[in-house]
């Protein structure tokens, strides 16, 4: 005889304790944290870089003299195949090569030799040596610009003097531009070694001491050890003389030429400027604007690539 068992009683699954709402509110404002204290430096950066470069582009596709009592007129793309028939758009873009290559040893290759020798000097020598090497790069650039000119004044200027010269550099069409890059890096080289100090910094002495052990010479130190560790630091200065060059010689070229003599000095970065405060050709200018922005952030990605394949990594 057969005995059915008693059913047994399946308990079923408790139902999940909801969520208070307070603590959903203490993981949401946890989690929005970070963007709270980002929140204003986004806003700057939308405010001063990306909504400027947006007014920029719409400004490019329009013809304004800048005078609020004119209209603006539509032009699509006009100013842009206006700017790429005028010779003087690409004879600025050729300085401007000029201008990048002619500035690299001051901001590449000679703060490279002046940190690596400033290595041997030792005690208060040291301090001087930083401060003497640095100097430049505090004075302002109309300043210098001032006293560049009275040192390279025709009519017994220092410079002139000392090479038994009475040739007018700064008004000179062979010379004016050799004379801004030559002032410009003369004011860049304190940075640059500053750079290149800080990156020496933090190579760490161990590879030098393994290296030693191993018999390795000091020049071997160098091209093996010292300027692969450096070379993302190099790169980094390479990239901020590509992309700052023509600005920061802005104040000089102002000072000194006016763009002149015969546009000798006028880069992309004055050619834009002149077109808007001197020709009053808003739509030109902002188009100049947006082409200089376009070439230069192809160039920056090109270099930022570069220096992922060439960068030294200690594993």
């Amino acid at each position: 005889m057969f005995v059915l068992d008693a059913p047994v009683a399946i308990d079923k699954p408790a139902a999940a304790t909801p969520v208070a709402p307070r603590a959903r509110l203490r993981r949401l404002g946890r989690g929005l944290v970070p963007y709270l204290y980002l929140a204003p430096a986004l806003v700057l950066l939308v405010v001063w870089t990306y909504r400027p470069l947006v007014q920029a582009f719409e400004l490019s596709t329009y013809s304004w003299n800048l005078l609020p009592t004119q209209p603006m007129k539509p032009v699509g793309t006009g100013n842009y195949e206006r700017l790429l028939e005028l010779p003087a758009f690409w004879d600025s873009l050729g300085r401007t090569g000029v201008l990048i290559l002619g500035l690299l040893p001051f901001t590449v290759l000679l703060p490279l030799l002046v940190a690596l020798a400033g290595r041997r000097v030792h005690g208060r020598a040291r301090t001087l040596y930083h401060a003497f090497v640095f100097a430049p790069f505090l004075v302002a650039p109309v300043a210098a610009a001032a006293v560049w000119r009275w040192l390279l004044h025709p009519g017994g200027g220092f410079v002139g003097q000392l090479l038994g010269s009475d040739r007018n550099w700064v008004y000179d069409v062979d010379t004016a531009h050799t004379v801004i890059i030559v002032i410009t890096g003369w004011q860049l080289l304190g940075f640059a070694v500053l750079v290149i100090w800080a990156g020496l910094a933090g190579i760490s002495s161990d590879y030098d001491e393994a290296a030693r052990v191993d018999g390795a010479s000091p020049g071997q130190l160098r091209r093996w050890i010292t300027l692969p560790l450096l070379s993302p630091t190099l790169m980094f200065m390479v990239l901020t003389t590509v992309l700052l060059s023509p600005a920061l010689t802005f104040p000089l070229i102002d000072s000194m030429t006016q763009g002149g003599p015969s546009q000798a000095t006028t880069n992309i970065y004055y050619l834009l400027w002149d077109y808007a405060f001197h020709s009053f050709d808003a739509g030109l200018s902002a188009a100049a604007g947006v082409l200089l922005f376009l070439g230069f952030g192809v160039l920056a990605g090109a270099l930022v690539w570069i220096s992922e394949k060439v960068a030294f990594h200690d594993d």
